[in-house]
């Protein structure tokens, strides 16, 4: 489980290539090593078959390989096979349960969590996983000029965490003030001390270098289910089976079943299709509008399509605010509200429903999707599509047209901005085709430029040299997690990231009530705070949302184990197997 909120670029289509999954019943492999290993809710072990090579795709490279700086799920996703955290979220449940920790206490204050972590647990290479390796991963996180979001979260009204090793597999946390959401925050992927500590005593701008993706890399060590084993550029990361791995299913056999696993990168959306129906690939993340057809096609192609719920996941379009980054007059317009809800009108969400999403879609009026069962608030302030009352409040706020029809702004500066997103993502440039026409009627010139996903993340936690990005954040199902966008000074607050103090009273409203989010250790109270940070957000538009699609995962009946969980999550590949030896 990460805490914080990461962009997505929408890694999808997870599958199955060339292997042989072993026949007859698997061998009950024992864990002297590990007196009380992981027992993974979700794999009972009937059934289960060891062998095969299981595949997935994403649709970019990663950026780095060290997951503390990592911030996009290019980089999440692969490095999620390799590392673990105290704890990890059920998929299913969302329940938070034990991992690299067997077990947690809290004080009568509710301010110190002692963790007992399990014995026996190793690293890739074959060294101890202790507590001086959670110690010096939390070390990291707080050191100066380390570039990760974790410091964001885990530090409450300027207060960082603290921490203390008790013995060598006992650590304690200590918050402020009593922190209800503590558990979904702690579960940072803990990093090798004895690997990485000579990178942290150089300084941070030397750690952030460490790990990155010209590393070999074997040099790559976790205590995960997979061992990254090799990375060719553009084209594939393979991973093997981790045969120390410290989790286990219901019948006491070691987790993974699978011998290996594959992350092909592909170029864009519809290669990842292509991958599916030419027999490459076993799970594809079918995109909404082709629901309908996958479905039809089911038996024929020996394969299950899941009508999952909508995806927690947003995308919208964010205006850069940032005086150095854009830069006046840009940010100018993008910091009048006026403005902001002016374009909000001017994007035809039923259109992106209709066009991109072929109906399977919610609009999106605020940041929780409408597939929370908890959060989600159902009456907020919304925008319909209105061309007329977007020139009305432009209009109002001392913008018009010139003669040739191009809106210029109270100073006489033509209204003009570049548009950008990730050319992978084939959705997100269709809907920037939608934006651009529809804002185009309104006098703004709109040049629309989509760049590949590392350079655009590059600008949005780098350079901060953009005007308007067409993007999405993973979801998750405590909004909580997500202070490294909401909070005024946190690195994802990408319309204007890292500001000392909050340049407007509505950020600092927003700021605020993520500060008492984190500190409410009532669920009702918090969710009312939830509801009143949706109605600050469609008030003020930190950004414009589009839609909650339906998730929908095409998954071929060779694979055991298969359950779709929140979001529509399939079971994590530690716990899926091959049901019949296949051959490619």
């Amino acid at each position: 489980m990460r805490a914080g909120l990461i962009l997505v670029c929408l890694a999808v289509a997870v599958g199955v290539v060339a292997g042989v999954a072993a026949p007859g019943p698997q061998p009950r492999l024992t864990l002297p090593d590990v007196p009380n290993p992981f027992v993974h809710p979700h794999a009972p072990g009937e059934g289960a078959r060891y062998g095969g090579v299981f595949v997935t795709s994403q649709i970019s490279d990663p950026r780095t390989f060290n997951y503390i700086v990592a911030q996009e799920t290019s980089s999440t996703a692969p490095l999620s096979l390799v590392f673990d955290g105290l704890v990890e979220t059920d998929f299913v449940t969302g329940e938070v349960l034990p991992d690299l920790a067997e077990a947690w206490t809290l004080s009568p204050d509710r301010r110190t969590w002692t963790f007992r972590l399990r014995r026996g647990v190793r690293w890739h290479d074959g060294q101890p996983f202790t507590a001086a390796d959670v110690d010096f991963t939390f070390r990291a996180i707080f050191t100066d000029g380390v570039q990760t979001s974790y410091r964001d979260t885990l530090t409450y009204g300027g207060r960082p965490l603290r921490w203390r090793v008790v013995d060598p597999y006992t650590v304690q946390f200590t918050t402020p003030e009593p922190v209800g959401i503590f558990l979904r925050q702690i579960g940072v992927p803990i990093l090798p001390r004895h690997k990485l500590e000579e990178a942290l005593r150089r300084g941070g701008a030397e750690f952030n270098r460490t790990w990155g993706v010209n590393t070999p890399p074997r040099e790559i060590v976790g205590t995960g289910p997979f061992v990254m084993q090799r990375y060719v550029p553009g084209q594939r990361m393979e991973f093997i089976r981790n045969p120390n791995y410290h989790g286990v299913d219901q019948r006491g056999n070691r987790l993974p079943y699978l011998t290996r696993r594959v992350i092909l990168v592909v170029p864009n959306l519809d290669a990842a299709r292509l991958k599916f129906e030419a027999g490459e690939t076993d799970v594809y993340g079918a995109r909404p509008r082709e629901y309908a057809e996958f479905k039809a096609r089911e038996r024929q192609g020996n394969f299950t399509i899941y009508d999952g719920p909508e995806t927690f996941t947003s995308e919208f379009v964010v205006l850069n605010m940032n005086p150095e980054g854009a830069g006046p007059p840009k940010s100018t317009w993008f910091q009048d509200v006026r403005f902001r809800r002016a374009l909000n009108h001017a994007v035809d969400r039923q259109a992106v429903a209709q066009q991109v999403y072929a109906g399977r879609a919610t609009p999106a009026w605020g940041p929780v999707s409408s597939g929370h069962p908890l959060y989600y608030h159902p009456r907020l302030r919304q925008y319909p599509y209105d061309l007329n009352r977007a020139q009305q409040l432009l209009a109002e706020a001392g913008y018009r047209k010139d003669a040739q029809g191009v809106l210029r702004d109270p100073q006489g500066n033509p209204v003009a901005f570049v548009l950008s997103t990730n050319a992978e993502n084939n959705d997100r440039v269709a809907i920037g085709n939608i934006l651009r026409q529809d804002w185009q009627r309104l006098g703004i010139q709109v040049t629309y430029a989509p760049e590949a996903f590392n350079s655009l993340v590059g600008k949005l936690v780098g350079s901060f040299k953009w005007d308007a990005i067409i993007i999405g954040l993973t979801g998750g199902i405590e909004p909580g997690t997500g202070r490294n966008v909401w909070l005024c000074n946190g690195s994802l607050h990408m319309w204007w990231p890292k500001q000392e103090r909050c340049a407007t009273p509505w950020e600092q409203q927003i700021h605020d009530l993520f500060e008492q989010v984190a500190l409410e250790t009532n669920q009702e109270r918090r969710r009312q705070l939830y509801f009143r940070w949706q109605e600050v957000f469609a008030e003020n538009l930190p950004w414009l949302p589009f839609a909650w699609p339906k998730t929908q995962p095409a998954v071929r009946n060779t694979l055991g184990n298969v359950k779709i969980g929140l979001q529509g999550a399939v079971s994590p590949s530690e716990i899926l197997y091959y049901r019949t030896p296949v051959r490619r």
